[in-house]
């Protein structure tokens, strides 16, 4: 079977290396890890360039390796994310990555507490749009193991989230406009 398609390594780079490094980073919580891992990846890209037989073939692979490389850092290593994020900011007096917000850098310091499984599922699922049984294919996982951990990272994300980031909830009077005497 002739394919049409023609796998351009420096084309491959440029439209997934973003992708590529942001997984790792999400994964890792280190942006010179998620860096070396993003290089190992696209090293190993270069070794298997002619293995590919579409865009998107080459595309599920790289997350595919991304995600796999990135797990296995985290089981070497045997650091939480959170904990190197912490002692980052108080031994350094530096964070390890620009956010955008507060909100947005404590939602990310709770999902680097997860459990890696969970993390890697709300991961794919959340910041790359995956749907589960992409997510099951991807990750080589059965799709009721992927969902449960979808279910379970949501649920465990959600609990730390009402008991570290009180002062970004509101209340539910506050919300509806009541107040304390019952009136509006």
């Amino acid at each position: 079977m002739a394919h049409d398609w023609q796998a351009d390594f420096e084309q491959l780079v440029d439209e997934h290396q973003s992708m590529v490094f942001s997984l790792a980073l999400r994964m890792t919580g280190d942006r010179g890890l998620a860096e070396e891992i993003a290089q190992d990846v696209f090293l190993e890209l270069d070794r298997h360039l002619g293995k590919m037989e579409s865009a998107a073939h080459a595309c599920f692979w790289l997350r595919r390796v991304a995600m796999s490389r990135s797990a296995d850092a985290l089981r070497r290593r045997r650091v939480r994310c959170l904990d190197l994020w912490v002692e980052m900011e108080d031994h350094h007096g530096m964070r390890i990555v620009e956010r955008p917000s507060p909100l947005g850098a404590r939602v990310e310091q709770l999902l680097a507490t997860l459990p890696e499984a969970q993390r890697a599922a709300l991961v794919l699922r959340y910041q790359e749009d995956m749907t589960p049984e992409e997510i099951a294919d991807l990750l080589e996982s059965p799709l009721a193991t992927v969902k449960s951990h979808l279910q379970r990272g949501l649920k465990l994300l959600r609990a730390k989230a009402e008991s570290h980031l009180k002062e970004f909830v509101r209340v539910k009077e506050q919300v509806r406009g009541v107040g304390a005497d019952g009136g509006v």
